[in-house]
Parts: C-alpha cells; sequence; structure tokens
C-alpha cells in the first residue's frame, strides 16, 4: 500500500475479520462464493483470517455502506476477535474507509486494495512493477486524507491552512507527480516491447495466449506443452509476467504460446487499465486457450468472468480453445457440467498430459485456418529455401522428385513474396 496510508495503521497487520455482503441483485449464495475467495486472497497476504461474517444488504447507505447498528455490531466484534483490519469484499469509497477506521479504531480495506497488494507483492518484471505502482498511486490519491487525520485537526484560520491542510496539499501534488512518471516510463517499457514483438513478426510464428481464471492451470499447461520452467504454485496469482514459450506442434509447425496473469470475479478496473500492456498478447494472438479448472464449483462463474475481461480489452471476437483442466481430479458430475457449459471444450490434465494430444491437433487445425495452402516444388540446389519454410509455416507433405523437393504446406501471406518463385501453377 502507498507509504501515505502506512501512517494510520498499525506497523503490522496479522489479523484479519472479513465482511461480505449479499444483495438482492446478486445469484443466490453469491456473497458467500465470494466471501470464500476473498479468504483465499487474504490469506495470500499471510494474515490470519480471525472471523467471516456475511450481511444481507437491502439498500447501501453513503456513509458506512451498512446500517449504522450493523456497522456497530460488526466493530465491536472484530474488537472483541483481537483484529488489526477489517476486509471488505465490497468496494469502499474513501469516505466509508475512513468513518470505518473512525467508528472501529482498526485499519479498514476494501477487496480491491487486498488484491493491489497481492500484485505488488508477485510482481517481478520491470513492466509489472511499474504497472502495479501506478494502480496503487491512482488508487491512493483520493484516500490521501486517511493518513493525515491527526493533522487536520490543527488547521488554523489563516490563507494558508493548517500543517495538516498544507501537507496533504503536498502530499496530493507528489501522488500526481509520480502517476505521470510512472506512466511516462510505463509508456517507454511498451514501446520496447512493441520493438520486440515487431522483430518477432518478421519471422512471423503463429501466436496463442493462455488465459483463464486465477489458479486454473494455466502456467502448469505452458510448463507441460513447452518444457518451460514458469512458476506454477497453488495460489491466487503465482504470476503476474507474461511468459513466452515456443511449442514444436506435428510437422516441425512452431507455435508461440504466452501464458497470461489470471482473472479474478471484481477484479479492479485500475489493474485491467495498468495491465492492458501486458495482455495485449492477448489481443494480437492468433488464437486463445482458456484454460477452466474442472474441480473448482464455481467454474460457470470462472468461465462468465474470464469472458467479461476479455471483452473489457477487446478481445472478446478472439477464436477461442476452451479446455477444462485438471480431468484427473475431477468426477463424473463435474465433466457432464462443464460439457453442458461448452459443448465443443477439450478436456486435459496438464498434470498426467491426458488430453494434450487432442489440444495440440486442435491448435495445428487453427494454425491452418490462418495460412494460405500452398504447392511448391523447390531445387535440391535450395535447402536453405526449405529450412526456412519449415520455419515460417506447417509442411504436411515433402517428396523428392527429380526436379526437386515438391512441399505442400500452409505459409503466411506476409512472407508470399519470399516463397512465389516456387509455387506450383495449376
Amino acid at each position: 500500500m502507498a507509504d501515505f496510508l502506512d501512517e494510520t495503521r498499525p506497523n503490522k497487520l496479522e489479523r484479519a475479520f472479513l465482511v461480505g455482503v449479499q444483495t438482492s441483485d446478486m445469484a443466490a449464495g453469491e456473497g458467500a462464493e465470494l466471501l470464500l475467495e476473498l479468504t483465499e486472497l487474504v490469506e495470500n497476504l499471510r494474515l490470519t483470517v480471525t472471523r467471516t461474517e456475511l450481511v444481507n444488504l437491502r439498500r447501501p447507505t453513503p456513509a458506512l455502506l451498512l446500517g449504522s447498528g450493523k456497522a456497530k455490531e460488526l466493530c465491536e466484534q472484530a474488537n472483541a476477535d483481537g483484529a488489526d483490519v477489517i476486509v471488505f469484499d465490497e468496494a469502499l469509497s474513501p469516505a466509508q474507509q475512513r468513518n470505518w477506521e473512525e467508528l472501529s479504531g482498526l485499519a479498514v480495506i476494501d477487496r480491491q486494495e487486498v488484491i493491489l497488494e497481492i500484485f505488488s507483492d508477485r510482481a517481478h518484471t520491470r513492466e509489472a512493477v511499474l504497472q502495479v505502482a501506478l494502480a496503487r498511486m491512482e488508487y491512493s490519491l483520493p484516500r490521501l486524507t486517511r493518513a493525515w487525520t491527526h493533522l487536520s485537526r490543527q488547521r488554523g484560520k489563516g490563507a494558508m491552512g493548517g500543517e495538516g491542510e498544507t501537507q496533504l496539499e503536498n502530499d496530493r501534488r507528489t501522488v500526481r507527480d509520480r502517476i505521470t512518471h510512472l506512466k511516462a516510463e510505463l509508456a517507454g517499457v511498451v514501446k520496447q516491447r512493441g520493438v520486440q514483438r515487431t522483430k518477432r513478426q518478421r519471422v512471423p510464428i503463429p501466436t496463442a495466449a493462455i488465459v483463464g481464471y486465477t489458479n486454473a492451470g494455466k502456467s502448469t499447461l505452458l510448463n507441460t506443452l513447452t518444457g518451460a520452467r514458469v512458476l506454477a504454485a497453488d495460489k491466487l496469482f503465482a504470476t503476474l509476467d507474461p511468459t513466452t514459450r515456443q511449442l514444436v506442434l506435428r510437422g516441425n509447425q512452431k507455435l508461440l504460446v504466452t501464458d497470461t496473469v489470471g482473472f479474478i470475479r471484481r477484479l479492479p478496473h485500475g489493474l485491467v487499465e495498468a495491465f492492458k500492456a501486458t495482455l495485449e498478447e492477448v489481443i494480437v494472438a492468433d488464437f486463445l486457450i482458456h484454460v477452466i479448472d474442472v474441480t473448482n464449483p464455481n467454474f460457470e462463474h470462472h468461465h462468465a468472468t474470464t469472458l467479461g475481461v476479455l471483452a473489457e480489452l477487446g478481445a472478446a471476437d478472439q477464436t477461442i480453445v476452451t479446455v477444462f483442466n485438471k480431468i484427473d481430479a475431477a468426477d463424473a458430475a463435474m465433466l457432464r457440467r462443464a460439457r453442458h457449459l461448452v459443448p465443443d471444450a477439450l478436456f486435459v490434465s496438464a498434470h498426467t498430459r491426458a488430453g494434450l494430444d487432442t489440444l495440440e491437433a486442435r491448435c495445428l487445425e487453427l494454425i491452418a485456418d490462418t495460412l494460405g495452402a500452398t504447392e511448391l516444388l523447390v531445387p535440391h540446389d535450395r535447402y536453405d529455401v526449405i529450412a526456412r519454410l519449415h520455419q515460417l509455416g506447417h509442411i504436411h507433405e515433402q517428396e523428392h522428385e527429380d526436379a526437386g523437393v515438391r512441399l505442400k504446406g500452409r505459409f503466411p501471406a506476409a512472407q508470399a513474396g519470399f516463397f512465389a518463385p516456387f509455387v506450383v501453377t495449376k
């Protein structure tokens, strides 16, 4: 969390009291499911959850979100449990956050701040670090008054205002300057990534991006398919940084596969914006591999969440291969639900490799759809051309004849100038 926010809190938060909300416009049981998810998020910050409370909310109030009576009851319970922080699953406005802290005497944060903290802990590359820092600064700006409550009471009546008022304005200016600097620095990093992508596309290899709800097994799938060693842990947001590895399919067809950050319900909008540069791999990919954990009881919600985030990223029209993962741990009922949700989905286990041959075959089909079918005759003394064609596309027939090597395959139209002299005309 931003340094400005830390002044109003204990040096170390260890015990968390969680509050979830069930509203009339939510599906039955959705509030309880989200509260369980919040519990896992908070535990990822190495906090001990003292208690979880689900509140039925008929109408939110501007001051505290909940009614004053219920708010007082929850504050008393949190203090009795020895909690250091109250965590809301619902977004709190800066004023509501401030009011809760005054009422409880405890630190109070919401789901968005928890996710920001996890992202900050897990970011490693320069781009991811910058993106998280930007999101945190933009989140903290309207909340700076929380850090200066003790000084704001000392305001004077002079033209310059009191110490707290002056310091608060200085801090706002500092944060705004930092936001401007981060955006400029991030733009430079994104530009460099664009240069790297352009170099990659000079030898156009088909690309696929792995997307899906966090902890669905995306990194494990990438590791199993490509032999990569991407961190794959059983926790939310195990890795935030996109990783691209080469997968060699049948016929020496190459495919660049990118693992992306996992999605989650109620992903802070600021993080979606901040991570668009990282997630642009999703937008420019030839197709997407949507991984779903079939053993998760809420996989229907996870499926909908991922599609919603893809729509927000402008990737709703991308070709999507839906893959239900972890079938080695699934029962028959889970698999039936999955087939009903997405009838043409594939079923795999990244752990045991079951079904991966079917996934690779599907990738070959999609690659073939993006490349043009061509027949070529290459002279025997131009094996450099043949080697290049193997790199560029997918060769499914190759025969040696007196006049040369006859090839049938699919190659990118952008490379037509290279192989045009060898095209067989009929």
